[in-house]
């Protein structure tokens, strides 16, 4: 890991992602989870402030220093949360371990995006429910386009994040069913803006 990935990325997403556009969404997601919850790609700690009280959270990332900036919005929100370093590859938990598990513009970056919704099919409970906001690619032709076109600078500079993933199609292949689905651009580039959100279940 060079200087820019380890120090200077995560300040980056941490500002980038903290946008009021972004805040909203998770506002009216996050509360969505109940029981004991996993967030993949937890981050820098952004959904804790929207966790409903009767929670615990454990939070999985790959990245340490994100971690540093989560612990301290735990502290402050008083949140229980047992932070875990590692990938949604490989989750380190028991099958059908959680009621919920929290995604949110994450699976962009992960090398293999079908495996790791495999693998939050398998920790969560029958009954549980995946809830997910993530970015990727634009139903419109010229905007796919460039997706395709910007997407192999913009994996280098963004940590790995692809623009033109069909998110609601990995969904599926993983195994899981809608009980609610939003998709469209919000404010930004549209090429980085379109968005699917919303509540899955295991099939």
């Amino acid at each position: 890991m060079g200087l820019y990935e380890k120090y200077l990325l995560p300040k980056i997403l941490n500002c980038v992602m903290k946008s009021p556009d972004l805040t909203e969404i998770r506002a009216k997601l996050v509360p969505e989870a109940n029981g004991r919850v996993l967030e993949v790609g937890i981050g820098s700690g952004l959904n804790l402030p929207f966790y409903a009280g009767n929670v615990t959270v454990v939070g999985l990332d790959p990245s340490v220093e994100l971690q540093d900036y989560g612990r301290e919005v735990a502290a402050r929100c008083g949140v229980d949360v047992d932070f875990v370093n590692g990938s949604g590859e490989q989750i380190p938990s028991e099958d059908n371990g959680f009621d919920s598990v929290v995604i949110t513009w994450t699976l962009c970056s992960i090398s293999d995006p079908v495996q790791a919704l495999q693998e939050i099919r398998r920790v969560l409970k029958p009954s549980g429910k995946l809830i997910f906001a993530e970015h990727g690619l634009s139903p419109d032709p010229g905007v796919a386009a460039w997706q395709s076109r910007i997407n192999p600078i913009w994996k280098l500079v963004g940590g790995g994040c692809n623009l033109n993933r069909k998110m609601d199609e990995l969904i599926t292949q993983a195994g899981f069913r809608f009980d609610a689905l939003t998709t469209g651009y919000i404010p930004g580039p549209k090429f980085a803006t379109y968005n699917f959100r919303g509540i899955a279940r295991p099939a």
